[in-house]
Parts: structure tokens; sequence; C-alpha cells
């Protein structure tokens, strides 16, 4: 009896230490503490501007403790490997992951994998399996490469989530967001226990979704990054652009897959509960399982998100000296807001549970 408790213990410990995933030496493991896995979500960080290298590792902790997903967060790295570095266009390590996966979450900005990497992607998405995009996910890869038949690297947001980069339509870190469901798209299991949704990032501008696309929730812009601002009056806001919507895309061999995607995600914006809860149940949406009725979304670490911003000071990041490991389980990095960053009065709430 003693040595089966022995093993339960230390399948547990074993649970809890970060890993390097196998397939790569750049990504994150994240293993549910018990039973069976759900199913497997590759988490893809590495733009200059929202920190995805701190949401990412949040959400999987959180899919896999929570939600029982095996979960790997790949990082964008220096161009030697030796730290994290958002700003490492090609930096992303792991794309392999893909090939086992059985859910893609993205969050990246302009990245150009190379073309060995690239194929993981192509693979994953002729096989027609479900991608998450948050934020700059609409603009996710740039440069001369392409996935095979129309996507290339640049049309990846337009092809797979139904929009591309446009323009911001809110004022950049003046004025915020304010997600509001549609009035038709209230019993949409991805919105179970979803109610408003604030977000200290401004609405993006949406503009080539198609009615084979389901919106879910649309934005206003509001006055302020404060969540008890007033959404602002005016033509700005009349419609308001959309916010969540789920895709169909078609993959370059033929097969069709299915995708969510919100403009919402820096990782501010995370700090909304009911955003968390949006995006954990997309997973369970996308992988065809029963959504929770109001998903457990509290943090499993603390989370103490930076505000979002490009940071341009020569070896910031070398000097920050950002591991992998560093957002295992049990552990939270936390740094400074860049230079000239906004008050934002989600700053008292980092950390919560």
């Amino acid at each position: 009896m003693k040595s089966c408790r022995l093993s339960a213990l230390f399948l547990l410990a074993a649970a809890l230490v970060p890993k390097l995933a196998p397939a790569q030496s750049a990504g994150v493991l994240y293993l549910p503490a018990q039973g069976a896995s759900r199913g497997s979500v590759v988490l893809v960080s590495g733009d200059e501007e929202y920190r995805s290298e701190e949401a990412m590792p949040m959400l999987a902790k959180i899919l896999s403790r929570k939600h029982g997903f095996d979960c790997t967060v790949l990082f964008s790295m220096s161009a030697d490997g030796k730290y994290i570095d958002p700003n490492n266009q090609s930096g992303v390590v792991g794309w392999e992951a893909l090939d086992d996966a059985d859910l893609m979450i993205i969050g990246t900005r302009f990245r150009t994998p190379h073309a060995d990497d690239g194929k993981h992607v192509t693979a994953f998405l002729n096989a027609g399996k479900p991608v998450i995009g948050i934020r700059t996910a609409t603009h996710a890869f740039n440069g001369k490469g392409s996935f095979g038949g129309d996507v290339s690297y640049p049309q990846f947001g337009r092809e797979i989530l139904g929009e591309q980069w446009v323009s911001h339509h809110g004022k950049h870190k003046v004025q915020g967001a304010r997600g509001m469901i549609v009035s038709d798209a209230q019993d949409h299991p991805i919105l179970n226990g979803v109610g408003e949704i604030f977000v200290p990032s401004d609405v993006y501008e949406v503009k080539h979704l198609t009615e084979a696309d389901q919106i879910l929730m649309r934005a206003a812009v509001t006055e302020t990054l404060d969540p008890s601002s007033p959404n602002i009056e005016g033509a700005k806001n009349d419609p308001m652009q959309p916010f969540a919507w789920v895709h169909t895309y078609q993959s370059p061999s033929g097969q069709q897959g299915k995708s969510f995607c919100t403009t919402a995600g820096a990782s501010v914006d995370l700090v909304s509960e009911d955003l968390r809860r949006m995006i954990v149940n997309a997973a369970y949406f996308l992988t065809e399982a029963p959504v929770p009725e109001k998903a457990d979304v509290d943090y499993v670490d603390p989370y103490y998100p930076t505000f979002y911003g490009f940071v341009r000071e020569k070896d910031y990041y070398r000097d920050l000296n950002l591991q992998p490991g560093d957002f295992g389980p049990g552990k939270t990095p936390s740094r400074d807001d860049p230079k000239g960053s906004p008050d934002w009065p989600f700053r008292d709430q980092r950390g919560s549970r």
C-alpha cells in the first residue's frame, strides 16, 4: 500500500515539474496532474508587443491542471538560442510539436519561420486540425514563405482565421475595448459562463469576415483603459467591430478545419476571467468535447502580466535572460512595465487567484 502511495505521489510531483518538451529544446511541457489526457495543445508565443510569452504559459497551466490537456508552449528564442527574445521574428523553436497536436493556440506577430519549420504548420493545417488565434494572430506570419496553396505567410490570418491585419479602430494605449455578446450567439457553447469582457488593449478593425463566419462578440471602444469607462459615443461604435468569431478554413490541400479568433489577447487582457473562460471554452468546442457550463479558469500560479508595448532598448532581452523553464509550473516571472506605459487599473489585480 505504501509503495502505491509513493508511486502516486511521484506521478503527481512529476506533473508539477517544468519539463522541456521532448521534441524541442525551447518548449515547456505542462501535463495534467492526474487522469487521462483530454488531448494535446500547442500554444505558440512570439510577438514584440503584447507579451504572448507571458500569456501562453498561464493559459497552458489552466488548460493542463484544470482541464486535462497536455500542453506545450513554444517560445521565440534569441539567434543563439540562449534566452527568450520576442523581437527575433524567426526565433520560434519547436514547431515539430504540432505533429502530434490536436489544437494550436497562436498569438504570434509577423513571424517568419524557416521553411523546414513551416512544413509542420502545413501538415497541421492539411489535417484540418483546429486553431485558436488571439490578438496579433490575424497577422501571425510575414515574409515570402508559404504553407502551400493560397496560404502564404502573410495570408495565414485571412485564410485560416478569417481576418488579417487592418488597423487599430480604437486609440492605442488610450482607449480600451468592451466585448459584448451578439444577441443571436448567446447560446453558443464558447460563451458558456461568459459575460461582458473588458480589456485594456484597443479594438481592432475587422472587415473581411463573411456571412459564413459566426460572430460571437462585438467590441465597443471605451473612453479610457478603466473597466468602468463608458463606451464612446458616435460613429466609432456604430457598428461595433467583431471581437470574437468562429471561422471555417480551407487548408492548402483543400481540407476543411475550424478556427476561433479574438482580437483580445494581450497578456494584460487576460486578467479578465471571462476572456480566459472564452478561450478555454473554445479549446473544448474545437476539440469536439462538451463545454463546461462555467469552466474553472482561476490562475494555477500567480500571474503578473506586463503592459504591452514595443521594447527597443538594446540588449533588453539578453539582460532580462528569461528562459522557457522560468515559466514552468510553480514559477511566475515578473518585470517592470515598459517606460512610458499608461496607468491601468488592472495592475492591482495581477497575481490574484
